[in-house]
């Protein structure tokens, strides 16, 4: 395996991982937030020993629904990705073990409806079952609980519970209505109340309710609590409902929480929240403590979220966020890449050969080509990709939100092809020589601007500057993230020799920030 030259301003830390991006673990026995830089919606948490692992939502991204592992809540590092084929756009996730076997319940959007498939394994490393359908449509939010008789059942958005047979692969009995979630503010019950999320503790049953959506303006999303000696209820609703969520300088719309005990037996909330003035990183994870009362009620320091906290009691060591970075040295994906919207062959549209790794072509641009992406850590950033065209085909670096919002560079046939908000700016073509390129991204403060060389030949400045600060939920209908893609379209093949990436810094000063509110 070839070494990869980084280059000189990419410094290694105690892990000897590249400092590529922001990491939340001080090395001082505090930390920062976020937890999870970059888009990791809707996180769950499984305590299983001293072992923590957690997954996301992956929407349309494959390899789907990455598995993380972590010793101290704080630095966490993937296992793999539990699903290797396209079954529609993963909105939500639920972790569980059960009798020694892992559970992954994934509510899907497939066409207009949502799905509730399950995949299970033996070891959290996979092998992973291939998805079960449960039967169930119009169902988000799925959660996993073990009822005070030992039976399995699964909650749902609307806080509806239906039964699970033994092993947890099938439903049984009807759909119902568990608890209404009644916020005191409110002339009526919080009918939108989504993400239950249960534990047990102490002899009750508690379920944590996200009240308000993702794209809701800053401080909007509460969280509700209930509490029941069974699983069947009856509920009953914490006093000082809701909790508000996150709405400090830094972050607004903290969501989808779930409460795990820590490795001191300390407890300790998780969710995802939006960054201020960094929407288009989307929804990062998000770390807080939690203090428990007398009266058996949890209360959370939602506005500590912005400044460094002490990390949990007595924690193993944990390794670090893996790096950005990529020489495509291996013979497969590393899990920071995923395919956008892929088909049943677009695993196979990769290929490792002895200078770098093979991607063919697909579709005719950057619109249509399921381009190769990785998640952005930090709210300035530069990315660099090198690489060689094969045949006819073409090759490029870009940002991608979904099929319609994008800004990137391709080169194809001697041209220089410009993309931005979902189209191609033919008027903007350049000759360009060779079929060895070099592309270089940088985004500062939402604003992006690309670089070309020739070779190992100079950079030049390709004379556009594009803002990309509306491509974020709040602005679209679209539940993605801004990230950073790697493109192959046409006949031919992309063969892909080195990446990088590296931050910037910090969020642009206050007076920069421009926080543009929902449309109703």
């Amino acid at each position: 395996m070839r070494t990869m030259e980084l280059p000189e301003r990419l410094q290694a830390n105690a892990c000897g991982v590249p400092l590529d991006g922001r990491r939340p673990d001080r090395g001082d026995g505090s930390f920062v937030n976020p937890v999870l830089p970059g888009d990791h919606p809707d996180p769950c948490v499984l305590k299983d020993g001293d072992d923590y692992y957690l997954s996301c939502a992956s929407q349309q991204f494959l390899p789907g629904v990455v598995i993380w592992h972590s010793r101290d809540l704080v630095n966490w590092s993937p296992v793999g990705a539990a699903l290797r084929r396209p079954v529609g756009s993963v909105c939500s996730v639920d972790l569980a073990r059960h009798a020694g076997r892992y559970f992954l319940y994934m509510a899907v959007l497939q066409g207009h409806r949502t799905a509730l498939l399950v995949l299970h394994a033996q070891d959290i490393r996979g092998p992973w079952s291939e998805p079960v359908d449960l039967g169930l449509r119009d169902c988000l939010d799925p959660c996993h609980i073990v009822a005070e008789d030992g039976s399995r059942h699964l909650f749902v958005n609307g806080v509806r519970r239906v039964g699970l047979t033994d092993d947890g692969l099938a439903t049984q009995g009807r759909l119902e209505l568990a608890h209404t979630v009644a916020l005191p503010h409110d002339a009526q019950p919080a009918y939108t109340a989504a993400g239950p999320r249960l534990f047990r503790r102490d002899g009750f049953f508690y379920m944590l309710c996200a009240a308000g959506g993702a794209g809701d303006p800053p401080g909007a999303h509460t969280l509700a609590v209930a509490r029941s000696r069974s699983v069947r209820g009856p509920w009953e609703n914490c006093a000082f409902n809701p909790l508000q969520g996150a709405d400090t300088a830094t972050w607004t719309t903290g969501g989808n929480a779930c409460l795990v005990p820590g490795p001191d037996g300390d407890w300790w909330l998780l969710c995802h929240g939006q960054e201020t003035g960094c929407r288009t990183l989307g929804r990062q994870g998000l770390l807080q403590p939690v203090d428990w009362g007398r009266d058996g009620w949890f209360r959370h320091r939602a506005s500590a979220l912005g400044r460094p906290l002490h990390k949990p009691g007595r924690a193993a060591s944990s390794p670090c966020l893996p790096s950005r970075c990529d020489d495509f040295s291996r013979d497969r994906l590393g899990t920071q890449w995923q395919f956008f919207d892929a088909g049943p062959n677009d695993l196979q549209r990769v290929r490792h050969a002895a200078h770098g790794l093979l991607l063919a072509g697909k579709g005719s641009g950057l619109s249509d080509c399921s381009p190769l992406t990785c998640v952005a850590m930090d709210p300035s950033y530069e990315a660099e990709l090198e690489f060689e065209l094969h045949g006819s085909v073409q090759g490029g670096l870009a940002l991608f939100h979904d099929a319609r919002s994008f800004a990137g560079i391709g080169i194809a046939e001697g041209r220089m092809h410009t993309y931005s908000y979902g189209q191609q700016h033919r008027w903007m073509q350049q000759a360009v020589h060779g079929r060895r390129h070099r592309l270089r991204l940088t985004h500062e403060h939402r604003r992006v601007s690309f670089q070309h060389a020739a070779d190992d030949g100079p950079w030049n400045h390709t004379p556009w500057l594009h803002d990309v600060s509306a491509l974020h939920l709040c602005r679209s209908d679209s539940m993605q993230a801004l990230r950073l893609a790697l493109f192959s379209a046409g006949s031919g093949e992309v063969s892909l020799k080195r990446f990088t990436y590296r931050s910037l810094g910090v969020c642009p000063p206050k007076s920069l920030v421009v926080e543009v509110a929902p449309e109703p």
